[in-house]
C-alpha cells in the first residue's frame, strides 16, 4: 500500500513539474536543429518556423545546419537532446527512408522524436526529355516495356526521394528503366535538359521554370491531387499507375517525451503560420503545399510513410552502410 501510494505522489510530481515546465516556456534561447546544408528547402523551412516561434516567444530561436549522411547526422543529434523543449529539429522524407536503407542508423523515427507538425508537401514531377515520343504515363510504361532497360532516369542518389519514387513506380507499373544516380539535382537536371537523361521525378519547386520554358515536359504530378501551378496536370494515379502518390516533406520533431504542454504550445504557434493565406501562397511559388497537420495525424503520416519506403527498398534491394 505504501509503496502504491509513493508511486502515485511520483506521478502527481512528475504531472506538475511538466506543468510548471510548461507555464513558463520558453525562458531561454531554443535550438533548432535543421540537418541539412544552408540554402536548400529545409533550411529555407526550418529558417521560416524558426523565425516564427522567435516572434510568438519573444526570445530567440537559433538555426543551427547539421548537414550530413542525408540529414541523419542532424536527426539523431536532435533524437539524443534533452527533451526539455529547447531542441527542435527539422525532419524530412529522408528520415522516413533511411530505416529502411540503412543497416545501422542512430534513431527511430517513431520511437525517438515528438512530432509537431508537417511544415509542407513538395510534390514532385515527373518529367522527360521533349525530345522523347511521349505524351502520358501509358505511353511512357508502353515505351519502357518495348525496350526493356533502354530508357534512363536520374535521381539525386540512392536511396534519396527521386530514388525511390520512380523505383516505386516501376513496382507498380512494370516499367524497366535504368537508374543513373547523381550527387545532388543540379548536375542531374542539367543532363536531362540535355537529353543525356529521358526521364526523372524532379521536385516541382526546382525544375517548374524549366517545365513553363519547355526545357522539359512534364507528363505527371507525383501525389493524388492536381498541382495548382499547372492544374491541367494529371497525376500518376490518373495516368495509370493506381495507388501511385509520393512526395518530399518537410516537418518540425523534439526529442522524444518532451512535455505534451511544450509540443501544443509549439505546434499552436507553427499552425497558426502555415495556415495563414500568406504562407500559402509564399509556399505555393516555391513549389510546396503547406500543411500544418496536428501531431498526432503527423505522427500516423510518418507512420505510412516509412511502411511505403520500406516496401520500395525491399523491391529495389537498396542497402546502404
Amino acid at each position: 500500500m505504501a509503496f502504491k501510494i509513493r508511486a502515485i505522489g511520483l506521478i502527481v510530481l512528475l504531472s506538475l513539474t511538466s506543468f510548471c515546465l510548461a507555464q513558463n516556456y520558453p525562458h531561454k534561447a531554443i535550438r533548432f536543429i535543421i540537418p541539412f546544408p544552408p540554402g536548400g528547402p529545409t533550411d529555407l523551412m526550418g529558417r521560416a518556423a524558426a523565425d516564427r516561434l522567435a516572434k510568438v516567444f519573444n526570445i530567440q530561436v537559433i538555426p543551427d545546419n547539421r548537414a550530413g549522411a542525408g540529414g541523419n547526422i542532424g536527426a539523431e543529434m536532435c533524437a539524443k537532446a534533452p527533451a526539455d523543449g529547447y531542441t527542435l529539429c527539422m525532419l524530412t522524407v529522408a528520415q522516413s527512408i533511411a530505416p529502411a536503407i540503412y543497416k545501422k542508423l542512430g534513431f527511430d523515427p517513431l520511437k525517438d522524436f515528438s512530432p509537431i507538425t508537417l511544415m509542407a508537401l513538395m510534390p514532385s514531377l515527373l518529367t522527360v526529355h521533349p525530345a522523347l515520343p511521349i505524351k502520358n504515363v501509358k505511353e511512357l510504361i508502353a515505351l519502357a516495356k518495348s525496350k526493356p532497360g533502354a530508357l534512363s532516369y536520374a535521381s539525386t542518389g540512392n536511396g534519396t526521394s527521386p530514388h525511390m519514387l520512380m523505383e516505386m513506380f516501376k513496382a507498380m507499373s512494370g516499367a524497366s528503366l535504368t537508374h543513373v544516380p547523381y550527387r545532388g539535382q543540379a548536375p542531374a537536371v542539367v543532363d536531362q535538359i540535355a537529353g543525356q537523361i529521358q526521364l526523372a521525378f524532379n521536385t516541382a519547386m526546382t525544375v517548374l521554370p524549366y517545365v513553363q520554358s519547355g526545357k522539359m515536359k512534364a507528363i505527371a504530378i507525383s501525389t493524388k491531387e492536381h498541382f495548382p501551378p499547372l492544374p491541367q496536370l494529371p497525376t500518376v494515379d490518373e495516368g495509370g499507375v493506381k495507388g501511385f502518390d509520393g512526395s518530399s516533406w518537410q516537418s518540425v520533431a523534439m526529442p522524444a517525451n518532451t512535455p505534451h504542454e511544450i509540443i501544443d504550445k509549439i505546434y499552436q504557434a507553427l499552425a497558426g503560420m502555415l495556415k495563414s493565406q500568406e504562407i500559402k501562397d509564399k509556399f505555393l511559388a516555391q513549389g510546396a503545399l503547406a500543411s500544418g497537420i496536428a501531431p498526432d495525424e503527423f505522427a500516423q503520416f510518418l507512420k505510412i510513410e516509412m511502411q511505403k519506403w520500406n516496401k520500395v527498398a525491399q523491391f529495389a534491394h537498396i542497402q546502404l552502410d
